[in-house]
């Protein structure tokens, strides 16, 4: 039954649970963590990404990506072959929907209390602090870039040995870090799986009192984190890191 797909399936509907969970749990009304504030939000992600990276990993998928980024820079350095790579990353999406359904599921009651928007779309998906698509691409470029780029540098040798088992920890304290400094411009995304899946989510759900699901930004963090992986590719091999 366990299979790469299904690993990362479930993987990044882990990932969601936690991620778009923290997020309500933070932004929805009578929640009990309202306004706890960004600290919360990057601390539940950075579970997430070691929760989902377990989870995948025990399902079957030895690579534990979730996210297509990361697939996409794996691909380009022959880890996948192209319709290897295309099914993992409809799984990683496909797992973003139901995480991101999951999590309406959950908060339901928070949602009819929450007036804005905003805050409803927040929980799904990513969104820029000030739109300006350009700079907002750049960011999620940039942001992609130093999350595949470490994670390759992390797993290099010998300066990235670690003892095994040891590199989802030191990946989700990347993700962590990265959250809180290059996280506040667009929310972070660095994989289109995280973002899209869930939006697909909000878009279809009957969530109570929602608004756009701001397909006119969507696609910033699909395109920005491809770019970004590729480019950490480029760079790792360029140096030597692969």
């Amino acid at each position: 039954m366990a299979t790469p797909y299904l690993g990362e399936f479930l993987g990044v509907a882990t990932l969601i649970v936690f991620g778009d969970g923290v997020v309500a749990n933070t932004v929805l009304k009578k929640s009990k963590a309202e306004n706890a504030g960004w600290i919360n939000i990057i601390t539940g992600w950075m579970v997430g990404v070691l929760a989902g990276v377990f989870v995948a990993v025990a399902c079957g998928a030895p690579q534990a990506d979730i996210n297509p980024a990361v697939t996409f820079a794996k691909l380009l350095n022959g880890v996948y072959s192209t319709p290897d790579a295309i099914m993992i990353m409809i799984s990683q999406v496909a797992g973003g929907f139901v995480g991101g359904v999951l999590t309406w599921i959950f908060f339901r009651g928070h949602w009819e209390l929450t007036e804005d928007q905003g805050a409803k779309l927040a929980v799904f998906c990513t969104g820029p602090a000030i739109r300006n698509y350009t700079q907002n691409l750049f960011c999620e470029i940039l942001a992609t870039l130093m999350l595949v780029f470490v994670i390759f540098a992390m797993f290099s040798k010998p300066v990235g040995a670690m003892m095994p088992g040891f590199g989802p920890f030191m990946v989700a304290v990347l993700v962590w870090g990265l959250g809180a400094s290059l996280g506040g411009t667009t929310g972070y995304a660095m994989n289109p799986a995280r973002d899209l899946g869930p939006r697909i989510a909000h878009a279809i759900c009957p969530v109570y009192g929602k608004g756009s699901s701001d397909w006119a930004y969507s696609w910033v963090p699909v395109v920005g984190p491809l770019i970004g992986g590729g480019i950490a590719f480029a760079l790792a091999k360029g140096v030597g890191i692969l």
